[in-house]
């Protein structure tokens, strides 16, 4: 962000759970890079080889190329979808990449605060907030930065049955207000390997890489989206 001003209280008044954005953060944060590196150590080469089996169906190297900025959408069934993503995205690419996370989970106490921080990049969501100060700080990296990918997960929730929900309009707005297009993701199998309020099972996971989607309305949002996934050959 230009012209922040690290030494008054601008940044010292700034909330812990979001020093490490990089429209605020005073320098690169080497221990962050070391924690995220660990973490997708473990995530690639441990946790998505071994415990669960991940495919990805599709190629993240064009689309980094030719879309230094994009939200990227999925379903959401499982406390496993955000770090599925990260896990199927090059860790090259990481260092662009952040997450849309619900403050009341990700950050309610100091070990998943670190972990979302150092870990996921999470930008802390508060569902309960209606200042629109979330809304606001995604707009602000949007625009602020020359490379982000953004994830987000536009039904708002987990869904109980796997049925896709109504998307919220937080995408379409972001996406229109910032020229930002939207890149669509499909998760198969999540819901089984970690359904709502039970520990993570070993098995299977695929994720489908679709087509780039230019800003437009929810409903346009959706109905693609949905006329995407019919196309999709689901095992």
């Amino acid at each position: 962000m230009k012209g922040w001003n690290y030494e008054n209280e601008q940044y010292t008044k700034l909330p812990a759970h979001m020093k490490h954005l990089p429209l605020f953060t005073r320098h690169f944060d080497y221990m962050s890079w070391i924690f995220r590196a660990l973490w997708g150590f473990f995530l690639k080469v441990l946790a998505f080889k071994v415990f669960i089996r991940l495919k990805v169906v599709g190629d993240f190297k064009n689309i980094y190329k030719e879309h230094p900025r994009l939200i990227i959408i999925s379903n959401h069934t499982s406390h496993l979808d955000a770090v599925s993503i990260a896990a199927a995205i090059p860790f090259k690419y990481w260092v662009h990449l952040y997450i849309t996370a619900a403050k009341d989970y990700w950050f309610r106490n100091p070990v998943f605060s670190f972990f979302s921080k150092h870990c996921l990049g999470a930008i802390p969501i508060d569902r309960k907030d209606k200042s629109g100060e979330a809304v606001k700080l995604c707009m602000s990296l949007l625009k602020g930065l020359d490379r982000i990918w953004l994830i987000m997960f536009p039904e708002g929730t987990r869904s109980y049955d796997g049925t896709l929900n109504p998307f919220k309009k937080g995408v379409s707005i972001f996406s229109k207000n910032t020229d930002t297009p939207i890149l669509f993701l499909f998760i198969e199998g999540g819901a089984k390997l970690m359904p709502k309020g039970s520990a993570p099972k070993p098995g299977s996971l695929k994720i489908h890489i679709g087509p780039v989607q230019p800003p437009a309305e929810i409903e346009e949002i959706q109905a693609n989206y949905e006329k995407w996934i019919k196309t999709i050959e689901l095992t």
